[in-house]
């Protein structure tokens, strides 16, 4: 009789998975286009994603301002410092990244340009057009430069070996 029972729960529990339990789709229909909150004290609210523009995370007392995250800042700062390049021809030269986000190359007497930490490379603007990605290849770094007005997704003008001579 047990053995005939627990078959009758098992063939039942079957059916309402197939047929579905009323008001189960609807509510995992609406939390997939939702956002739910939940707060310190337990209770949650739910918002619909269409109506959220953006979502804003301010640090608690004590935590420094950052506008990335804390793996993004620690990605960032692996690339602070000064590298050494290759300049396509076989020679080498060096590239300086500041925290501040300034960069300095000794190409030709020396370059000024702006350096950004985007999908864990960094993208170098220089002043006279020109542009470098360096980026890890393996367990290596490469540096890739860009002519003017080609995008860091074209194909380089050259790929160089890169290797971070020390930090600033």
């Amino acid at each position: 009789m047990r053995k005939r029972f627990a078959g009758m729960m098992v063939i039942g529990l079957m059916w309402l998975a197939v047929l579905g339990v009323p008001g189960v789709a609807a509510a995992q229909k609406e939390s997939a286009n939702s956002i739910v909150i939940t707060f310190k004290d337990g209770h949650q609210q739910s918002f619909p994603v269409a109506d959220v523009a953006r979502i804003e995370f301010k640090p608690g007392p004590g935590v420094a301002k950052s506008a990335e995250s804390g793996s993004e800042t620690r990605g960032r700062q692996k690339f602070v410092g000064r590298w050494t390049v290759g300049d396509g021809n076989g020679g080498t030269y060096y590239f300086t990244f500041g925290e501040d986000g300034k960069a300095t190359n000794t190409v030709e007497g020396g370059g000024r340009g702006s350096w950004t930490f985007v999908d864990g490379e960094a993208h170098v603007s220089w002043e006279n057009g020109w542009h470098d990605a360096i980026r890890k290849v393996g367990t290596k770094y490469k540096k890739s430069a860009y002519a003017p007005g080609a995008s860091f997704t074209a194909k380089p003008f050259h790929v160089t070996d890169a290797q971070k001579s020390d930090p600033i």
